[in-house]
């Protein structure tokens, strides 16, 4: 089985280079699952209608978001509708629609993706780690498979939980930065690992947004609106994870990163 996870796509630009590449990746590398990061599909923040049924259409299987899934309108009936679209799971119990895991079928595989937020340098949010732990065990005997994307702030963090869960779930990947991290790995009990997947969206752009309103907000500390960069190069980062047919292990991770016009 091999399952491509793929760094938060952002804007128009990155909708676009995604659809491109995951065709093409899907044939080359034999790719048989896609699971994405989309909560900045929609112009940087959040994720529409017409937006996800776009990255659905380029390949996706499984959608992630994270601190911004509640951005568009209309996100509520989405999360309620479709089946592998998925919040983070430590929103408060009982308080949001949707779900902050799904089983995806894949032949005669279950496949469990989990969703969690962060809590350092994020808004406040329940205990990541005592929600991963219940879901972990919740679903383990249904799923063959279980990946975990991580969306937060801190590196540290984000290996705490790496630690947290080896041995117990095929991956757990970082998203949110938009950075991606050079540290990919087997950890020692057989978990897959990456702190930040990366973006994919604008190369010359303040994390997928505009450079100068930004840099004028630093420079200046006066407010400023941003917008997405539509200008390329573009990046698309993901990391690729082989894992056993035969004993559903870990077996392989490999770091993708591609710039083009």
């Amino acid at each position: 089985m091999r399952i491509l996870m793929v760094g938060d796509i952002f804007g128009r630009l990155g909708r676009n280079l995604f659809c491109k590449r995951t065709r093409e990746l899907k044939r080359e590398k034999k790719i048989d699952v896609v699971v994405v990061n989309g909560e900045n599909i929609a112009h940087g923040k959040g994720l529409t209608e017409s937006t996800l049924n776009e990255i659905l259409s380029g390949g996706a299987d499984i959608i992630t978001t994270g601190n911004h899934v509640w951005d568009q309108k209309g996100i509520e009936k989405l999360l309620e509708r479709e089946p592998f679209l998925i919040r983070p799971a430590n929103y408060p119990e009982g308080t949001t629609p949707g779900k902050g895991y799904c089983i995806y079928p894949h032949r005669a595989k279950n496949i469990g993706v989990i969703n969690l937020l962060g809590r350092t340098f994020m808004p406040p949010i329940d205990c990541p780690f005592t929600r991963a732990e219940e879901i972990v065990k919740k679903i383990k005997r249904e799923c063959d498979i279980i990946l975990v994307d991580f969306h937060a702030e801190a590196t540290s963090e984000k290996m705490v939980m790496g630690y947290f869960l080896d041995g117990k779930v095929n991956a757990v990947v970082g998203t949110h930065t938009h950075v991606q991290t050079a540290d990919e790995r087997i950890l020692p009990q057989g978990t897959a690992y990456i702190t930040d997947l990366g973006m994919t969206g604008s190369l010359n752009s303040i994390i997928g947004m505009q450079i100068e309103p930004i840099m004028k907000k630093f420079v200046t500390c006066l407010p400023a609106k941003f917008e997405p960069s539509e200008i390329p190069p573009c990046t698309y980062c993901a990391l690729l994870i082989e894992i056993d047919d035969k004993t559903n292990l870990t077996t392989k991770v490999e770091r993708i990163r591609i710039i083009e016009n």
